[in-house]
Order: structure tokens, then sequence, then C-alpha cells
């Protein structure tokens, strides 16, 4: 099996150097990770400017390159650039959850949108509050479950969330945002951002929020077509 791994974090972050160890047991592994941290950029891409593509030599033999933009990018440029065919593009792991309404924002999942976009299948991987222990100890795991449960078959993206600590997985919805956004005007026109934790503490387990929140391992599976369907045959039933 061919993987792409990539991330948010950049390509030195510490979670990637996990997600190698582990990928290359299952594998032939490939890695494209920002050079630069990259958070919160979802699905961006860049289309004005050149950026710099780098061979490194990182991961011990691994091939590997850092890719000066976006986390979409580092795919595009896999895939449609390098022209590399792969059977499964693996995103991580993140240093935090990508839980909720936030993943809209997420550079983690925006890499698997985009290899979505591109017909392949894509794991997004993340370690709630900067832990990675409980990620690497239970990935295989998580893994070998998805693997024997066909996941794959019905799901272009599977969003993994791994809390700090807990074991139990549970297959989970998109839940609310866990954060807003505060911002601090200051005097030299500038506007400095702050994230706000608005997690009330609830306990739906069938939402990847609660669901990690209460020491839960989450999966949600996502898709890239953005189509209401439910609204689509509401209104053509309606102009019909």
């Amino acid at each position: 099996m061919r993987i792409l791994l990539v991330n948010d974090d950049g390509i030195e972050a510490e979670g990637l150097r996990y997600l190698v160890d582990w990928a290359k047991t299952k594998g032939e592994v490939c890695v494209f990770a920002p050079k630069t941290q990259q958070s919160a950029k979802s699905l961006s891409i860049q289309i004005h400017d050149n950026y710099a593509v780098k061979r490194e030599d990182l991961f011990g033999g691994i091939e590997a390159y850092s890719v000066d933009s976006t986390p979409a990018d580092c795919v595009r440029i896999a895939i449609l650039g390098m022209k590399k065919k792969f059977d499964l593009v693996i995103s991580g792991i993140n240093n935090g959850p990508n839980l909720g309404a936030d993943i809209h924002y997420s550079g983690t999942v925006g890499a698997c949108y985009e290899a979505a976009l591109s017909g392949v299948k894509a794991m997004a991987v993340s370690a709630a509050f900067q832990s990675f222990g409980n990620a690497v100890k239970n990935l295989d795991r998580v893994y070998s479950e998805i693997m024997r449960r066909r996941m794959f078959d019905f799901a272009e993206i599977l969003n993994v969330n791994f809390p700090e600590e807990g074991d139990e997985i549970l297959i989970t919805k998109m839940g609310p945002a866990i954060y807003s956004d505060s911002f601090e005007f200051l005097d030299d026109g500038m506007v400095k951002p702050c994230l706000i934790c608005l997690y009330g503490g609830t306990r739906n387990l069938e939402l990847d929020t609660d669901a990690v929140m209460t020491g839960h391992i989450s999966v949600t599976p996502l898709r890239s077509d953005l189509t209401d369907p439910a609204a689509f045959e509401l209104i053509t039933k309606k102009i019909g």
C-alpha cells in the first residue's frame, strides 16, 4: 500500500515523526508536509505566487518533501504536481483536537478533503490537549478496527480524535464548535485573535466533541460533497 503522510504543524513536528514510525509498518510511505506551521488553513491553496518544494532527509530514508505552502497544497503537489499514486492519505498526528464545527478551519482535515477531491481515501488523526501518548498507544488498534469494519467502503474521510486518556472507540457525528474567538484591538492598529473554549460539558456520545471530552476515541465519517441532500430533494420536488 502506498501512503501519503501530511500534516499542518510542519515537517519537523513531533506528531508527524510518530505517524511516520507507525505508517511505515503498513506500507510504502511518502511525506509531503508544510515547511512551517500551517494550522487553521483549511483548504487554502496558493495560486498567485511560487513556492518551494524541497527534498528532505528527516525520516531515516523515507522519501520526504517540505512544501512552503498549505497542507492542501502538500497533497496537490504530490498527487497533481508530481503525479504520485497513493492508496491512502493520512494527516497528523495533529497537536490538539479537530472536533465539531471547528474542523471547517482545520488544516489537518483540509488535507484530507483535498485528497478526497483527487479520489484518494483519507484519515485525519489528532491528539487532544497536546499529548501524543494515548494516540500513539492506540493508533494501530483504531486502524485495525477501521479496516475490520471496512469503513473506507462507506466514507471518503475519517476524522479520528484521541482523548488524553481512554481507549473506547465510538463512531460519531460532527458536534458543535468547541472554540470561538475574541479579538483584542491594539494601539498600533493590529488585531490580536484569542481562542475561547465554548464546551459546556454535555454528554451526547453520538457527537465527536462529547465523546472525546469524556475520554473516548472518536471516529467521524466525513465527505467532500457539500450538497445538502434533504434541501435538494425538497427544493426540486417543490419546483417540479
